[in-house]
Formats: structure tokens, sequence, C-alpha cells
């Protein structure tokens, strides 16, 4: 286990980093880029991981696995729903699974902007300023409640997450890789509620709804979780090395012609809809296809099909659309909107396209035909 694992927001660094100002793109793992894992390594690893979320959240395994699948997509999570339904034990339980930094950060009204992406502090010693980095500096950052904080401290977030680096005071600082933003939020109608703004929202992948869990493993959570939380228990399963490796893995996973038609046929939709008053973005659709690529690769699979899009496409599309309001008025939600879109629209009769797949798939996961 790294010994400098962070865990709250006042940990903001590990003893002795190197700070530099950086430009252009991040590479995969701190700038070196990583080879992709064999079928049978890459289902080992995606099943550990599992495996011990589930021991964990109870009666969850479809929250946990797309968890996974954000985490493999890389992209950022949020988790929505009243308190006390497990939502920071699910980002808490994916944090402690992989040997890498975490961060959690605690969101409230008078959070700054720059306890989150740190500060420059004048040094009186050396005469020059030095930059004191916040909490975002880890692998994985949780982000308690984030709409309990301004708009201006949300905002923060923005470049770190669609860029993958701090700007301060004109010098801009890459962040380690593999980055992940696990945000949790309360409904907007309860108390002391800030809403998302539509450009932060957009850059959460996905967005789950926790739910109540059923009676049998409420039961068992109140067998299991008295004494200890599990939490306590959960140790690493991979590294973050690892975890690169299945990211490297995911993105080799071929697309054909026809499902990247289908992707956009599906965001176009949403705009052309008049029952929403806001589609989906195009970035939206490169998070609904990295998406579909990682649940084509957890199944086994090296190509993505039409049903790797449906399967997310609620969870990464819902929250970013806006519906008018006579459809609001109507009983209409986002979800019933994009199940009704989904359901309208064609499929290609060869979405895999084979003969192309054949010569441009790589070679690493199962093909099923």
């Amino acid at each position: 286990m790294d010994p400098h694992r962070r865990t709250a927001v006042n940990e903001v660094s590990p003893a002795g980093r190197n700070f530099t100002a950086v430009s252009g793109q991040v590479g995969h793992l701190n700038g070196h880029r990583t080879s992709a894992m064999d079928a049978a390594e890459f289902h080992a690893a995606s099943r550990r991981i599992l495996d011990s979320i589930n021991t964990v959240i109870d009666g969850k395994s479809d929250a946990a696995r797309l968890a996974l699948t954000v985490l493999l997509a890389q992209g950022h999570l949020l988790l929505e729903d009243v308190p006390g339904v497990g939502k920071t034990l699910l980002a808490k339980s994916l944090a402690r699974t992989i040997d890498c930094t975490v961060s959690r950060i605690q969101f409230t009204p008078d959070l700054l902007p720059s306890d989150v992406t740190g500060v420059s502090i004048y040094n009186q010693s050396t005469r020059q300023f030095e930059f004191r980095p916040g909490a975002v500096f880890a692998n994985i950052v949780i982000g308690d409640e984030i709409n309990r904080a301004s708009a201006k401290t949300q905002s923060a977030l923005l470049e770190c997450m669609e860029e993958h680096q701090v700007t301060v005071d004109g010098d801009s600082y890459k962040l380690d890789e593999p980055f992940m933003v696990v945000a949790t939020q309360n409904p907007i109608e309860m108390e002391g509620t800030y809403p998302l703004p539509e450009a932060q929202r957009d850059r959460f992948m996905a967005r789950i709804s926790m739910g109540y869990p059923d009676k049998d493993s409420e039961i068992e959570m109140l067998e299991t979780h008295q004494a200890t939380s599990p939490l306590a228990k959960l140790s690493a399963v991979v590294t973050a090395a690892e975890v690169a490796a299945m990211i490297a893995t995911v993105q080799q996973v071929y697309v054909s012609q026809a499902v990247k038609e289908y992707t956009v046929s599906v965001g176009r939709a949403t705009r052309e809809s008049p029952l929403l008053r806001l589609g989906a973005s195009p970035r939206s659709m490169l998070q609904l296809l990295r998406a579909a690529k990682a649940t084509a690769a957890l199944d086994g699979r090296d190509f993505v099909l039409p049903d790797d899009v449906v399967g997310v496409a609620e969870s990464v599309l819902a929250h970013r659309i806006i519906l008018d309001r006579k459809a609001a008025g109507a009983g209409e939600t986002p979800n019933t909107v994009i199940r009704g879109i989904l359901s309208r629209l064609p499929v290609s009769q060869d979405p895999v396209n084979r003969q192309a797949r054949s010569s441009a798939a790589p070679a690493g996961l199962r093909r099923n035909h």
C-alpha cells in the first residue's frame, strides 16, 4: 500500500512530491504509456474489484459495475440520492479497492476554490512563490455532497475533470493518472443545496441513483454492519498501474462505423425532441461511446454492440438533458424520454461490421460471434 495514501481534505500532498508546470495532454500513468492486458488478466482484475465492492454494498451490484465502467472509461461519476442510502460508501469502496492516492473533500458553503485546487504561497526564506497542492491532487477524488458548495467552488473542478490539470496563477500542474472524481449529491429539493451548473453536470460521465435496498439486502446490512463497518476490512486488490492497463485495454475495443452512427443518432434525437429544452452535447456522445466500450470489455468482448450503447444511455445522458416545461408537467422524466428515443431508433443489421473488425480490432479480448 502507498504510505502516502490520502483520505482527508487536509492531507493534500505526499511528502517530497515535486509539482511542475505542464502543457498539452497528460499520459496514461504519470506520462508513461501503459500496455493493455490480455483477456484473462482483465477479467480477473475486474472480478476482484467488483467482488470487493459487493462485500460492502449490499444488493447494489449494478451500481458497483457502473462505477467500475466509468473508471475504466476514464470518466467521472455522480452519485445522487437521498441521504443514507450508501452513496459515500460506494465511492469509498471503489477508492479502497485500488492501491493509489485518495482524497476526500467535504463540500460546504464556505469551501473555497483554492481548498480544492491549491494555492501559491510566498516563501520569505526563498523569496519565491511555492505551489501548495489542493485536495484534487489524487488518483481518486471523493467529493462528498458536492452541491452544498457554491457554484464558484464547484467550478474549480471544471478544468480538473476535463483536462486532468490545474491552473493556478498562470501555471498548469498535471494530475496523476488514472484520475477520477466520484461526487455525491443530495436531491436539489433538500435544504442547503445549490444546483450543479449544466457545464459541471456535463463533465460527469454517468449518474447513479442508488435507491433503497430490497428487504433481504437491508436485513443482511443490519447483520453485517453493526459491530464494524465492512469498509474497515476492505483492502486494495489492484494497483494504479493495473487500472491504467485495464483502461488501455478498453481503449483498444473496436467500434464499427454502424455503432458510431447509432450513437450519434441517439444524441441528435435528444436535440430534436420536442420534449427537451436541452439535448445531449457532443461531449456526451464521446463519453457514451467510451462507456459502451468499457461495458463490452467487462462482458469479455473486443467490439461494441448497440446493446452496449443502450445499456449505459440512461446513466450517461439523463443528468445532462433538460425537460421542456410542458413535458415535465405531463409527467415525463429524462429517463422516460431517453427510453422512448431508444425504442424508436432503428439498429443496423450488421452493427459489428465483422469484416472491418477482423483487420482493425486488437487481439486482447475474447471475440464473441
